[in-house]
């Protein structure tokens, strides 16, 4: 029985030993997880989305896995990590999809500049087809000297193309 209790001792120095080593390690000061409040979880939870649900942020993500990833934010949080390191994590663990936002520079620009420019590119097509659409719109009128055309002759069975012709001449 003295040895189990010595053991149990020595186990919990240990496991104590650990946690002031990682929250060292860290950075940061090590808080106690109760002290975290939830909207500290949900700023973090809210700039991530669930790598499981597609186009879902982690903060209103309601699935089991989103609510052990909230509790995994709370522990970092208490651990003394910031919100970069915590994406920075998250990222490592499942890739960019997690951060909703490209981390390589060149990926953030394409993505900020291709709907400028693809808006750019339909607003041009839009002018285009607008002009050649008034462009098309407009009525030649012949010059004022310019010689009539002489009435066609309307065979006499025809009374319909009669009728027409005396419309149009009108």
């Amino acid at each position: 029985m003295r040895r189990f209790i010595a053991l149990a001792f020595l186990l919990l120095g240990a496991l104590i030993g650990v946690v002031f080593a990682a929250a060292q390690e860290s950075g940061g000061t090590a808080v106690d997880p109760s002290q975290i409040t939830d909207d500290q979880v949900m700023e973090v939870a809210r700039s991530l989305y669930c790598p499981v649900c597609p186009n879902e942020p982690l903060n209103t993500c309601q699935t089991e896995a989103c609510y052990r990833w909230r509790e995994d934010i709370r522990s970092q949080l208490a651990r003394g990590l910031n919100k970069e390191q915590i994406t920075a994590n998250f990222v490592a663990q499942y890739g960019e999809r997690a951060s909703g936002v490209p981390l390589d520079p060149t990926l953030q620009a394409l993505s900020l500049v291709t709907p400028l420019l693809i808006a750019g590119v339909a607003a041009m097509i839009a002018v285009w087809l607008i002009l050649r659409w008034r462009g098309a719109k407009t009525v030649t009128t012949a010059p004022a000297n310019a010689p009539k055309t002489p009435p066609v002759e309307v065979p006499p069975d025809d009374p319909y193309r009669a009728v027409l012709e005396d419309d149009v001449r009108q």
